[in-house]
């Protein structure tokens, strides 16, 4: 499975997915700054996921149009994009990647995920 963590996701939580992950930045790939929809583009051609905390991603983009799936991490609004704060909810991100489907959408909020 290929992972791409979005540029507003902490790049040390690549070690928190699952082994047989391979776990890609935006940073990394040289992409930091591209629009949500050049970024899909771009990213639907070697990835299988992109995670992300853009809250609004779903509904910016026509997401079913690409041949990746897409797993939005979201948080209380006393929280923000920290390591901290996002972690706790790594262990249902890794069981969604293995499900999602190319051009679907799933919500994992942090808050409620189980340790």
């Amino acid at each position: 499975m290929r992972v791409l963590l979005d540029e507003n996701l902490d790049w040390r939580l690549a070690r928190y997915f699952d082994d047989d992950c391979q776990v890609e930045t935006v940073n990394r790939q040289r992409w930091k700054g591209k629009r949500n929809g050049e970024l899909l583009e771009l990213a639907a051609a070697t990835f299988d996921v992109l995670v992300t905390m853009d809250k609004g991603f779903e509904y910016q983009q026509n997401i079913s149009k690409y041949a990746i799936g897409v797993v939005i991490i979201s948080t209380g609004k006393n929280r923000n994009n920290r390591l901290e704060h996002i972690q706790p909810a790594m262990l249902e991100v890794n069981q969604v990647i293995k499900d999602v489907q190319p051009g679907q959408v799933i919500r994992v909020n942090a808050d409620v995920a189980k340790p």
